[in-house]
């Protein structure tokens, strides 16, 4: 069974994205912030990870950096809904540093889990 980690600053998106992929068979792990995203990645290494971009703390591109020091292959996907910029931009930039999928909020679950089923499945 897959590990995947949730990494977002807003719950509501945990529970929703935790919801659907258990109900796929999948083990899901949530943090709320990229700093203790990145510490749960240390200590349990996920197969997957599904990051915002937009958070306090530690924000969704230094969250990628730090994860690839630590694990060059995992695969991750980004979500943005924006802040100050459109959620394009940021998504631009998290391609460019190492995000696999990127996704603007709101997403479409049905297109979210396709693209975790192909990462995975490589």
């Amino acid at each position: 069974m897959a590990h995947i980690l949730i990494i977002d600053d807003e719950k509501q998106i945990r529970a929703m994205l935790r919801q659907m992929l258990e109900f796929e068979g999948y083990e899901v792990t949530e943090a709320d912030d990229g700093k203790k995203g990145v510490r749960s990645h240390s200590e349990k290494p996920a197969d997957l990870i599904i990051t915002d971009i937009v958070m306090p703390e530690k924000e969704g591109i230094e969250t990628i950096l730090d994860i690839r020091k630590i694990s060059p292959a995992v695969k991750i996907i980004a979500m943005s809904g924006g802040g100050r910029i459109e959620p394009e931009t940021y998504l631009h930039m998290a391609r460019s540093f190492g995000a696999m999928r990127t996704f603007a909020k709101p997403i479409k679950m049905e297109e979210l889990l396709k693209a975790v089923r192909e990462l995975l499945s490589v």
